[in-house]
């Protein structure tokens, strides 16, 4: 329903804009590849990877992965260092959407701010590769007086054997999988080997270009997405949806991620279903 003061400005032909989301241009993150048996593992770093928003502390202000501002309670935000860190919004195993409408929330919830955690994996300002960065993130943190500053923890990675042992250790306490960093990689800001995820499906992401109509027991909504891979490529989305994201899918031009099971010999996505919609 509109407020008064909507019905006034609309009779005088005033229409109020909708709140926007303060944004600035994408932060330059180092985004991940895809590991596969057969790569070498030497020098890599291995941990836990979360299931959470992707968080870019530049030294003064929180922004997500895209580019949004993530309105934090100052509490949050007061013990951290004059200097960017890259890192995890997280909420914990199996919480990912407590996570994702906590950091959209423009109005922070105090209660909701207090089970997230800042999963601090890289310091992108810090000169030197990742095992120099890694020693003096571990100089840096933890903080005493802000328990939810967290360093991420990290081993080496040693045989494809145990890092497979210790995938489904993770998953099967409810973690999404893990994270490989090369130990030699400068901090750059494109997506290649020096950082790996290691999943127990595939996962892409891709842009929403059609809502197909749904027939049956899914008539009068969303049947399917029609979507489109950073490579162009275009192919429908019709499962992993639950009922209310199907009365309310993802918007148009939206990016969203989905799991899949290898691809075909058109190098289309085998048994592709939705998973969520990218957040940032």
């Amino acid at each position: 329903m509109l407020s008064r003061r909507s019905l006034l400005l609309a009779a005088f032909g005033v229409i109020a804009a909708p709140a926007v989301l303060a944004r600035e241009p994408a932060p330059s993150l180092m985004l991940a590849d895809v590991y596969r048996q057969g790569m070498s593992l030497h020098d890599y770093w291995v941990s836990e990877k979360y299931d959470g928003v992707r968080g870019y502390w530049d030294g003064r202000q929180l922004w997500t992965r895209g580019g949004e501002r993530v309105v934090a309670p100052a509490w949050f935000t007061a013990p951290l260092p004059k200097q960017p860190l890259d890192g995890e919004l997280w909420a914990g195993r199996g919480r990912f959407e407590h996570a994702s409408s906590t950091v959209r929330s423009q109005t922070p919830n105090d209660i909701a701010w207090h089970e997230m955690r800042f999963m601090v994996f890289d310091m992108p300002a810090q000169r030197g590769d990742f095992t120099t960065r890694l020693a003096a993130l571990r100089k840096l943190l933890p903080i005493t007086d802000a328990p939810w500053v967290v360093p991420v923890p990290q081993q080496r990675a040693t045989t494809h054997e145990e890092l497979q042992t210790l995938l489904d250790k993770t998953v099967k306490m409810g973690g999404e999988g893990l994270m490989l960093h090369r130990g030699s990689s400068s901090y750059s800001a494109e997506r290649n080997s020096d950082l790996l995820k290691v999943k127990p499906y595939d996962d892409a992401e891709a842009r929403v270009i059609e809502h197909v109509p749904g027939k049956g027991k899914h008539s009068a909504r969303m049947g399917a997405l029609v979507v489109e891979t950073p490579e162009g490529k275009r192919f429908k989305l019709g499962t992993g949806f639950t009922d209310a994201e199907r009365e309310h899918p993802p918007a148009i031009g939206s990016w969203v991620t989905y799991r899949y099971n290898g691809t075909t010999a058109k190098g289309l996505p085998r048994f592709a279903r939705f998973m969520r919609v990218r957040e940032g």
